[in-house]
């Protein structure tokens, strides 16, 4: 009764002593910082303002005010602030931050037994929150942050936090991180492949907390006033070495909208055994289902039945276009200075385009802005060394990382006189400066290369390298907006040098593509229910298709280049991520691009109603340089939908249709000199294709283990493939030896991964198809009769194992299984003479397959000692890659002896293949 009481009696003479000002003013100006602005109006109307200094001791105003009253020109000062404002009578005005004062008190204030922080909805005004008293032993223990600014006007329940979490040593974003809010078990978030988050919270006071067996645990009281940013540092837990290879997200996979999304956490997967020890991002990325490649050793990737061109692999949003070593043994992204690794096999956001099948998203770890460290890895034919440093303490930091192979003092010091002069060697260099500018602006830069060089006991020598860089820079606009802007520049060649035997036709050859693009993202949170994400992109394709020059004056070979091709790719996009109610969510977004094939160059000109050869061609058109040959383009649509059944179950379906505007054509199954990149134009159109995706996902056992299925459909359109017996190679009439056919995929793909404990990994299968038609008007464009057949990649049954066992904090125990279908095969079924002379007879085309293919690999792990105070972390991995020995088939060809056709098979590892790697982190 007593507390009513003075209540009342405080409400009566705040009400009496409460005024509002009708005081003008008129001021001018120009990044006026805002205590000097008070000042001025203080001067002339005789107010007094109290305030804190450091609440507005960074801000600036602009404007001029004619006679304007102060409550509009503190309004203005204050509009993209925290800070709030009340008179009092006494010329006295108050400044306050993230809170409003009110003169009255919410209806039925004093029925309310316990005052804890609430909201409360008007139709008539606002109601203010109010927060509880609390002990100071509990607000000291969890610390309290304010999050928005009160406003009158606003009438929401719910509001929107964001922010990123970010590593508390390296400043490195942390996915993953499950955010949830004590006492509200229907609310949460995770992290994002970039630390970001959003969660949307009821007014007032919520108790959040973090959860992630990776980081160390966060628990603040936050009270909500509005829409607001909050970002969190967290440390590394101890516990988390050896213990999960593959990030489970927590409820991500059950939560979010998007199908078909696949996530690697880079730090994790050191303890699978990969060949020759190494660790390789992509090579883990194909023990998930619906991802797999041609064959042991072959570089891209096929994903859900697509060829390897139509997956766009970005470096730091860079196009990176060929990422192994080796010619696919090894993964040319440095384990070392990656971070997490985000793969869109389903759905695709509408930020991304122009290819058909999957999207890799790579994101190179920032440095740490803390302290000196790095680490560096010894194995049998590679040395990997990264450092980082901070360049301003706490700001900006930087990373260089390099991996070589001595693979050729290996060679040379072998008796065998054959490959004393081989070569097989590959290097890849990278650095990232990454820089807090202040809270609302951060810069980074990368910059990448890699050069490879194979020639065994052969008078080809190989090479190709990669380049690429990065500029991104990235803005907090206000609260509610936020932005990038990205330049990235990518460039890729292939060089083949011949020194034949017989004959002096030495030559040099190669191709060349560079692609430049500038990118703007924005994201707004429009509301609790709405977040929109938009932008514009635009790039530039130069490519160079071929050229052959004699190696030297003697050789007989006649130089020839095949003319320079230039495109340019433009789109825009727009993306709602609407959450209709708590158990329905939908994103859904549209992407526009525009494709124009430019200058210089000759457009040939064929007769219609006949096949495309030399002698259909009629006329060859000329055009200028930048001049426009050939355009295309079209709207692509991406939504998708998530539905809780049950609080741990979850339905989702997709679709997108997507288009491709360049091309890669090949008739082997690896990286070789016949690879010919081709971009659209009048005679090539661009590929399209539409993808159905329908899943269930499910989580149990607090998260422990983690289900899903997937089952999808996939049609493609305008498919390039090649005539039988094709020429690609320097082919200035491409568009004569080329088809363009339909395509179609389908699958269904099973996933259980449990993410702690003793025993951890995950257990994949799919059964997907993929397969081709060459359908024409004419015989010569007619593949199989124009029925569906197999593609070169359609291998139906998929199925991997992954298990860590950790026995001890030290010692854990590790295996990977892997099972395919073999790889469909063109095979000599019969001979026959014609004429005089002996003709092979060929099945159809993919109608037979090579042995199924199969693998078991071991690994023991041995963690240096976990004593905190020493100089450096160790780590042992000793492996068996193929313990079985099984010779696995790569590619069946045959040869003719003695007027005998005999098959013969190839292999990369017919045999086990040993492995001792010493890491080391300081």
């Amino acid at each position: 009764m007593r507390r009513k009481l003075l209540l009342m009696m405080f409400l009566l003479t705040f009400q009496l002593i409460t005024a509002q000002s009708d005081t003008s003013v008129t001021l001018n100006l120009q990044n006026t910082p805002v205590p000097d602005a008070l000042e001025e109006i203080e001067r002339q109307t005789g107010l007094h303002f109290f305030f804190i200094e450091e609440w507005v001791s960074d801000l600036t105003i602009s404007g001029n005010f004619e006679q304007v009253a102060v409550e509009k020109v503190l309004e203005q000062i204050f509009e993209n602030t925290l800070i709030n404002y009340f008179f009092m009578q006494g010329e006295r005005v108050v400044l306050i931050r993230n809170v409003l004062i009110y003169g009255e008190l919410p209806e039925g204030y004093f029925e309310i037994q316990n005052a804890v922080v609430q909201a409360y909805e008007s139709e008539e005004e606002a109601t203010p929150v109010f927060s509880g008293a609390k002990k100071a032993s509990e607000s000291k223990e969890l610390g309290t942050v304010r999050i928005g600014k009160e406003t009158r006007e606003n009438r929401r329940k719910f509001f929107t936090l964001s922010g990123k979490i970010t590593d508390k040593e390296t400043g490195d974003p942390l996915s993953g991180v499950a955010l949830v809010v004590e006492g509200k078990p229907n609310l949460g978030a995770v992290t994002d492949v970039e630390g970001n988050y959003e969660i949307r919270l009821p007014a007032g006071e919520n108790i959040l907390e973090s959860k992630s067996i990776m980081t160390e645990s966060y628990k603040k009281r936050v009270i909500v006033f509005n829409d607001g940013q909050m970002d969190i540092a967290l440390g590394e837990s101890l516990e988390m070495l050896g213990e999960v290879m593959l990030d489970a997200n927590a409820r991500s996979n059950v939560k979010e909208a998007n199908t078909g999304v696949e996530q690697i956490n880079v730090r994790e997967i050191k303890n699978i055994p990969l060949v020759l020890g190494e660790r390789d991002i992509l090579k883990v990325a194909t023990t998930l289902p619906g991802i797999s490649t041609a064959g042991e050793g072959s570089s891209g990737f096929n994903v859900r039945g697509g060829k390897a061109d139509q997956n766009l692999i970005l470096l730091d949003d860079a196009v990176i276009y060929n990422p192994s070593h080796f010619f696919g043994l090894f993964s040319a992204l440095n384990p070392f200075t990656s971070g997490d690794v985000k793969i869109y096999k389903g759905n695709m956001p509408a930020e991304y385009g122009g290819r058909l099948s999957s999207v890799f998203d790579i994101r190179t770890r920032d440095a740490s802005t803390q302290k000196f460290g790095g680490e560096a890895s010894i194995g049998p034919v590679t040395g990997n060394l990264t450092l980082e440093m901070p360049v301003i303490k706490d700001k900006a930091g930087l990373m260089v990382g390099g991996r070589s192979t001595y693979s050729d003092w290996i060679l040379r010091s072998l008796d065998e006189e054959s490959l004393k002069n081989s070569t097989a060697t590959f290097f890849d260099v990278i650095a990232k400066y990454n820089h807090i500018i202040n809270n609302k602006n951060e810069f980074e830069a990368t910059g990448y290369f890699s050069r490879d060089k194979f020639s065994i006991t052969s008078d080809s020598l190989f090479s190709y390298n990669n380049r690429l860089a990065t500029l991104r820079y990235n803005r907090s606009l206000n609260e509610k907006n936020r932005g990038s802007i990205i330049l990235s520049n990518s460039d890729y060649q292939f060089n083949i040098d011949y020194a034949g035997y017989l004959g002096n036709n030495n030559f040099s050859s190669g191709y060349r593509i560079n692609e430049t693009e500038l990118k703007i993202n924005l994201t707004h949170l429009y509301s609790a229910a709405h977040r929109f994400d938009y932008g514009v992109s635009s790039k530039l394709y130069i490519v160079s298709p071929g050229d052959v020059e004699p190696l030297d004056e003697e050789s007989v070979v006649q130089a020839l280049s095949i003319p320079q091709e230039k495109g340019v790719e433009s789109a825009a996009y727009f993306t709602d991520n609407f959450t209709v109610n708590e158990k329905l969510l939908i994103n859904t977004g549209v992407r526009y691009s525009f494709y124009a094939a430019v200058g210089e160059g000759i457009v040939n000109v064929y007769e219609k109603g006949v096949p495309k050869s030399e002698a259909s061609l009629i006329d060859r058109e000329e055009y200028g340089a930048n001049e426009v040959m050939e355009t295309y383009g079209g709207l692509e649509g991406r939504i998708s939908a998530r539905y809780f059944l049950l609080p741990n179950l979850s339905a989702k379906a997709s679709f997108n249709n997507t288009y491709q505007y360049i091309h890669t054509l090949t008739n082997n199954t690896t990286m070789s000199p016949t690879d010919t990149y081709k971009l659209s134009d009048a005679n090539i159109e661009p590929q399209r294709g539409n993808q159905y995706t329908l899943g269930l996902y499910k989580n149990f056992d607090s998260n422990l283990y983690e289900l899903s299925v997937e089952g999808y459909y996939k049609t493609t359109r305008n498919t390039l493939d090649f005539k039988v017996g094709a020429q690609l190679f320097l082919n200035e009439d491409i568009e004569t030896e080329v088809l363009q056919g339909k395509g179609r995929a389908y699958g269904i793909e099973f996933l259980l991964k449990k993410s702690r404990g003793a025993l951890n990994g995950w257990v994949g299968y799919s059964y997907n198809r993929s397969l081709l038609k060459l359908d024409g008007d004419f015989n010569e464009e007619q593949v199989n009769g124009g029925e569906y057949f197999p593609s070169n990649f359609d291998k139906p049954h998929d199925f991997s194992f992954v298990g860590n066992y950790k026995m001890t904090k030290r010692f854990s125990f590790s295996a990977n299984f892997v099972y395919q279908t073999g790889r469909p095969v063109t095979f000599p079924v019969g001979k026959y003479i014609f004429n005089g002379s002996e003709y092979v007879h060929y099945s159809d085309r993919n109608e037979f397959r090579i042995p199924d293919y199969y693998r078991l690999d071991l690994s023991l792990n041995i963690e240096g000692n976990h004593k905190i105070a020493k100089l450096a972390h160790s780590f042992w991995n000793i492996s068996v890659y193929n313990v079985l020995g099984r010779n696995n088939p790569y590619s069946v060809f045959f040869i003719t002896e003695g007027g005998e056709v005999k098959a013969l098979q190839s292999s990369i590892f017919s045999i086990p293949v040993p492995t001792i790697t010493y890491n080391l982190k300081f």
